[in-house]
């Protein structure tokens, strides 16, 4: 018999409750590497009675659990969670990973400010947040060992692919639904064509390598 993949469990959770943290946020994003589209954000607070079945890194999941997984988590009314992109042109403009790190600390901000509540203390999936305006710890491949940031991994995912189809009814050409930004050979042969569009991250190559100009 094979062995069971570990699932994310309330570990890190329980430890940071044992040093006195109580409200704790579980944060991850999804869109850093493709080409085209936004970087998405999730923030998550999670009840202590909230089930945890079947949650798990959101690449681990298909498109259609996660989808159910989604409408179970944002209906549960003890989940508190906010959701933020930063498009290409801020990518653009900062870089990836400063964009990626000011969208974690607006997305803190939103949760606290739509639910009234302060958060102690971060998990978020990665490396620690240099600079970043709350108590936190990273937690690598925190995805698939934290709950709270496996739960944020979903909500990031599924809101930016669902960006990501609605782009694909405006720039058709470039098959974004089926790849949602990434460099596929389907997407890189869309580009030699049809040049890069306004959702296209210009400072990422081979998009910052085309001369053609960018379509409105």
């Amino acid at each position: 018999m094979g062995t069971l993949k570990p699932m994310p469990d309330w570990s890190y959770e329980r430890a940071a409750r044992k040093r006195g943290m109580r409200v704790l946020c579980g944060i991850d994003e999804a869109g850093r590497g493709p080409l085209a589209g936004p970087v998405s954000v999730a923030a998550v607070v999670l009840p202590d009675r909230f089930r945890s079945d079947g949650i798990d890194d959101s690449k681990k999941i298909s498109e259609k659990r996660r989808e159910v997984l989604f409408e179970k988590i944002i209906e549960h009314r003890g989940v508190l969670w906010a959701q933020v992109f930063a498009d290409a042109e801020e990518i653009d403009r900062k870089n990836i990973l400063r964009a990626t790190h000011d969208a974690m600390a607006a997305a803190v901000a939103v949760l606290q400010e739509k639910y009234s509540r302060q958060v102690d203390h971060c998990l978020i999936d990665g490396l620690r947040v240099p600079g970043f305006p709350h108590s936190h710890e990273g937690i690598v491949k925190g995805d698939g060992k934290v709950i709270s940031i496996a739960v944020a991994s979903i909500i990031a995912k599924v809101c930016r692919d669902r960006l990501m189809r609605r782009f694909a009814e405006e720039f058709p050409q470039y098959g974004f639904e089926k790849h949602m930004g990434y460099g596929t050979k389907q997407h890189l042969e869309a580009l030699q064509k049809h040049g890069p569009c306004r959702i296209h991250r210009r400072s990422f190559q081979p998009v910052s390598q085309l001369t053609l100009s960018f379509e409105s």
